[in-house]
């Protein structure tokens, strides 16, 4: 589960916790993108410290690693990070998991297809984003991989390009809305003691 985590919040986490149990999860990774591409022109983002920060803070005694491997792998697009991940993990099923606001952009993203082709995906339903999601030109080349979401547990038996369609109860936590409220919320992380070297891998 890629993002910015500008910050992260307890929205973050609850859906984290939802679709480990909707997939059978052992665990859920919080990638911390370093830089979104998507979001170049952002005048808001915090620094990528201590966005790690408060995702570590989020994740606290949850199945859910924060993982730093993009800005460690140097690289910038999901694709490129889904090609790496099989060779350095080679004994771990992956499942790609995202909102239904970045669906609707998906056919945006570099290598969209290809990262359909690598991994199965499971998109959350957002309020306010649903009708863009399915009409999207994604969606539209996706339309035949939409799989049951009674199957989602199955998710590592699927042939692929495959996705779920996984609804939750909303939350209404909002980043933007939280750095509306505190736009120097990031100093409360500055100082924030770093784990030990074993526990800060991906």
């Amino acid at each position: 589960m890629g993002g910015s985590f500008n910050p992260a919040h307890r929205g973050h986490r609850r859906i984290a916790l939802q679709a480990i149990r909707a997939l059978a999860l052992d665990e859920l990774w919080w990638i911390v993108s370093p830089g979104n591409p998507l979001k170049d022109a952002a005048t808001d983002m915090a620094p990528f410290s201590a966005r790690v920060a408060s995702a570590r803070v989020m994740a606290r005694h949850a199945p859910i690693r924060v993982s730093t491997i993009e800005q460690r792998l140097k690289t910038r697009y999901t694709v490129d990070l889904l090609a790496k991940l099989p060779r350095i993990h080679p004994k771990k099923r992956f499942i790609w998991i995202m909102g239904a606001d970045n669906l609707a952009g998906f056919h945006q993203w570099k290598g969209w297809r290809d990262i359909a082709r690598e991994v199965p995906i499971a998109v959350i339903a957002r309020p306010g984003y649903e009708g863009d999601a399915l009409a999207s030109p994604a969606m539209g080349w996706l339309r035949r991989s939409v799989r049951p979401a009674r199957q989602a547990k199955q998710w590592d038996e699927w042939r692929l390009p495959a996705l779920v369609l996984l609804r939750f109860r909303p939350d209404p936590t909002s980043a933007t809305r939280i750095r509306a409220a505190d736009p120097a919320w990031h100093r409360r992380f500055t100082n924030e003691r770093r784990p030990s070297q074993s526990t800060a891998r991906p």
